[in-house]
């Protein structure tokens, strides 16, 4: 952990000490980072216990639960009373625009209230008639470039792109010739006002972690209205990385086997890949957590909202947090299936959160005494021959009866008949894996991975436009409420879908 804390203090002395770090020069930054990196080595106490907060430790301290986030629930309630108010029965407007011929575009434009999407990316001093761009126009920007055109920049998306230099307005994407695009966010069709590429930095650098929240949240309850969220019982925790480009390294130390790295974005770090054949098995940049919804009958998944962290942290530390922030926004998480990396060994997950893990069995963990490899029948010690019943398990444990009948065994006034085996992370977690149903819940969480394709392929995440911790969790959110919105529309769905035999869920004991 001293590592760890002391990559806290350095990222946390440059971002006081540097406001400006994004400006200043890469020779400057270089000095800069190993004077600091040095300074805070040679004065810290590698005695001391460490009292950082863990959510800074592991770099999620600005994406912590506050109480302006709302959960689905309250959403509902929310949005119910704005539209019941008078003002909004004045301002409301036929969102059909006959511009507007995409039939994608179209259900969506209708299914986003601008009304609703302003007041909750309002701000204190906020005052609509002195701006030119509302929030939902900048936010129905960033979904159609995510919708219809992830693959090109910002700029060019803008028609700031040297190539439309003086002549923005002829721009294929938004210009004024492409009346759809302007119409769906809500530019004027009789002008030429257009969208600069900075004014949607700004927006995505403005948004806080609750205002991020409950917009995912908003999506979230248009999609349970559709009864979309009924079905996906199981929930899922994966993660996948997303690598930062032209990420120089400005100063390195090695302190015992754990080395320190400070690159241009001070947040991100160097973290192990999954295997692929094609790219280095290092990624410098951050892993995206995301806590998804799975249908045990289809395996069709919906992933549901995320945090983003550096990616040389281990996935465990970010199970219980995205919990928690599952059920904060209304979440009906009771069973998740992960695989070995998110581990309970400690069983703080089920402790804090009643949620029980399902993960494949650790190889490394050895089985207990007295409990048979191949069927986990369990006895009670070397002179038992008689199969234990399971009962149940407590916050750590499991128990197990003599499963004998009366005069069956001639030990039985002389043992307790009674024996409890401590959680580990093989196969005597929270809910035990001879329990048949544990096994199709690991499979099907193989079905977890495609939403992770969809969003970095389809939407654009896998090549990132835009640099920073903060911008890049924006981005991430933003692409998770588009194939919230996809799911909600069902424009994109195929229609040979593969069905599962339907799978009964294992109980809590």
């Amino acid at each position: 952990m001293h590592h760890k804390n002391i990559k806290a203090e350095i990222r946390r002395q440059l971002k006081t000490q540097y406001p400006d770090w994004k400006r200043l020069n890469r020779k400057t930054k270089k000095e800069v980072a190993r004077k600091v990196l040095e300074e805070v080595v040679a004065s810290y106490d590698f005695d001391q216990a460490v009292e950082t907060p863990l959510s800074e430790l592991i770099g999620i301290s600005g994406q912590q639960q506050t109480k302006g986030i709302l959960s689905i629930d309250q959403m509902a309630k929310f949005v119910e009373n704005q539209r019941n108010g008078v003002l909004f029965r004045i301002t409301e407007k036929d969102r059909r625009c006959p511009a507007i011929k995409d039939e994608e575009l179209r259900i969506v434009d209708k299914l986003i209230d601008d009304r609703i999407v302003n007041r909750l990316l309002s701000y204190n001093g906020y005052n609509p008639s002195a701006r030119d761009l509302l929030p939902s126009q900048l936010l129905r920007a960033e979904l159609l470039k995510t919708l219809k055109y992830p693959e090109i920049s910002y700029r060019k998306f803008c028609g700031d792109d040297k190539h439309y230099k003086g002549h923005k307005e002829n721009s294929p994407y938004i210009g004024r010739d492409n009346k759809q695009n302007r119409a769906f966010i809500g530019l004027p069709l009789h002008r030429n006002q257009m969208i600069h590429h900075v004014q949607m930095s700004q927006f995505r650098s403005s948004l806080t972690f609750t205002q991020l929240v409950n917009l995912n949240v908003y999506f979230l309850y248009m999609l349970r209205n559709e009864g979309l969220l009924e079905s996906h019982k199981i929930h899922f925790v994966d993660s996948t990385e997303l690598a930062v480009d032209r990420q120089h390294l400005l100063a390195t130390v090695k302190i015992g086997r754990q080395k320190i790295r400070i690159y241009d974005d001070i947040d991100c770090d160097c973290g192990k890949r999954r295997n692929k054949r094609d790219k280095s098995i290092y990624v410098v940049g951050y892993r995206m957590h995301t806590l998804t919804a799975i249908a045990p009958d289809t395996g069709h998944c919906i992933p549901l909202i995320s945090l983003l962290a550096p990616a040389n942290h281990h996935d465990s530390h970010f199970l219980l947090p995205l919990i928690q922030l599952g059920q904060a926004i209304g979440l009906d998480v009771k069973l998740v299936t992960a695989d070995e990396a998110y581990h309970d060994n400690a069983g703080e997950v089920l402790e804090k959160t009643g949620v029980h893990l399902i993960t494949p069995p650790n190889q490394k963990t050895a089985l207990p005494h007295n409990v048979d490899a191949d069927t986990l029948a369990v006895t009670l010690d070397d002179f038992c021959e008689i199969d234990m019943q399971y009962i149940g398990s407590d916050e750590r444990s499991h128990e197990f009866k003599c499963g004998a009948a009366p005069g069956e065994c001639p030990r039985a006034l002389m043992c307790p008949q009674f024996r409890t085996i401590p959680f580990d992370g093989g196969r005597f977690q929270s809910i035990p894996h001879h329990i048949s149903e544990v096994s199709q819940a690991i499979n099907v969480r193989k079905h977890g991975e495609r939403p992770f394709n969809l969003i970095k392929k389809r939407e654009g995440l896998d090549s990132s436009r835009v640099r920073g911790q903060h911008n890049i969790l924006v981005k991430s959110t933003l692409t998770t409420i588009v194939t919230l919105v996809l799911e909600i529309t069902g424009t994109r769905t195929s229609k040979k879908e593969k069905k599962q035999e339907q799978m009964k869920l294992p109980e809590a004991a």
